[in-house]
């Protein structure tokens, strides 16, 4: 470990958010550089072989590796505490390679059924088509998870806190029970940030995101990252993204690197924004339910104050009165955008059951918690006592 680098780990979390993995070229920039080239030239054809025989260590093709991306990924890297991190060109392309990279015909892996309406279709369509089986697990619950785990097992999957239900999973007892099958346990962190919670400390052995959430939190562009050990990272999973293509792009890499600039800052705000929500809105008489697991009527809330240092940005409440009700609650919404993202500086409303969980049967979403009054509330950067008012007012027009 050379000097820099030795100097890089005793950083704190916002220094590393700024400064991680910057690398300066002979222009000497400010700012990191986009490296906007899909290839790169070589001063000899012997240059070529060696660096395609792994001779050399070098820039060979974007789809390999890129500097800009690079950046990226050993930012994110530092600030995550793994050894090795891969960028993707989004979320799903980060869950999916995560998998596939490792798992084979006759394998079993145990995934949560908790989880956002894609990552569930990978578990049980994808795979499945691929000889992989697939148990699903229904509930947080550690004697659930121990049945599943009673075979030899190649990979777990979850979600914790989950899309769109907020429910906790406890890391750490399901690791070491999946580590007991021989599993490798893969946590998609993304409500949770590498600043909230650190799924490797807890034992998972891989942290996937998605980039295009609080990372970017902005709404500009896509972006996935992959991150574990270095074995996995760059053997395993390298392998599999240089021959099947999903690779981040230069550009999007550069906003993804600004965003992580800001992004200690800007969740200080949005967890404290989402907690004045939550605590106002449960309140409330005519709301079925108030979920957040910053508070303490949220089931898991001991178990996400044990693994989290803070909750979040994400506050869903169930409407009574139904699909009906809670469309005229967010069309009533003035302030408040409907879409299908979170994480972002605009505050976003979602129905889980009409959109991103509209491919489960009714029984499926009824068993996670989905109900047709169900509404997730992405709690953005703006005034929350605006935000507030203008929930306040949709419910009360709704």
């Amino acid at each position: 470990m050379d000097g820099d680098a030795r100097k890089e780990t005793s950083w704190r979390p916002q220094t590393r958010l700024v400064r991680g993995g910057l690398q300066r070229s002979a222009f000497c920039e400010t700012s990191e550089a986009i490296y906007a080239t899909s290839g790169f030239v070589y001063d000899a054809a012997e240059d070529a072989e060696d660096a395609f025989a792994n001779r050399v260590d070098r820039y060979i093709y974007s789809r390999y590796d890129n500097p800009t991306v690079g950046m990226f990924e050993e930012r994110l890297r530092s600030i995550e505490g793994a050894e090795a991190c891969r960028a993707t060109a989004s979320g799903m392309a980060a869950v999916f390679a995560s998998l596939a990279c490792m798992v084979e015909t006759g394998d079993h892996v145990v995934g949560a059924r908790a989880l956002f309406g894609s990552c569930l279709y990978i578990l049980t369509d994808i795979l499945p088509r691929l000889g992989v089986e697939t148990t699903i697990v229904d509930s947080p619950d550690l004697d659930a998870w121990k049945a599943a785990l009673d075979r030899p097992t190649r990979a777990v999957f979850l979600e914790s806190p989950s899309n769109p239900g907020l429910d906790i999973f406890d890391i750490r007892a399901i690791s070491a029970m999946a580590h007991d099958a021989g599993a490798m346990v893969i946590v998609d962190n993304v409500f949770a940030t590498p600043l909230l919670q650190r799924p490797l400390e807890l034992g998972a052995d891989i942290v996937v995101y998605s980039a295009t959430k609080h990372i970017d939190g902005q709404g500009r562009c896509l972006g996935g990252a992959v991150l574990g050990s270095e074995a996995y990272c760059m053997d395993t999973l390298k392998t599999f993204m240089r021959h099947t293509g999903p690779s981040m792009s230069p550009f999007n890499a550069w906003v993804l690197l600004k965003g992580l600039e800001t992004l200690q800052l800007r969740l200080r705000q949005h967890c404290a924004s989402a907690l004045d929500i939550a605590t106002a809105l449960s309140q409330r008489g005519d709301l079925v339910r108030v979920l957040y697991p910053g508070l303490e009527s949220h089931p898991q809330h001991a178990l996400a104050r044990s693994q989290m240092s803070d909750f979040g940005s994400v506050v869903v409440i169930d409407v009574d009165g139904g699909k009906e009700r809670a469309f005229r609650f967010m069309n009533a919404l003035d302030l408040v955008d409907i879409s299908n993202n979170l994480g972002d500086a605009k505050s976003l409303a979602t129905h889980p059951a009409t959109t991103t969980h509209q491919r489960l049967s009714p029984e499926e979403r009824e068993s996670l918690g989905i109900t047709d009054g169900l509404v997730r509330l992405s709690i953005g950067l703006e005034d929350p006592r605006d935000l507030l008012e203008d929930i306040a007012d949709a419910l009360d027009g709704a």
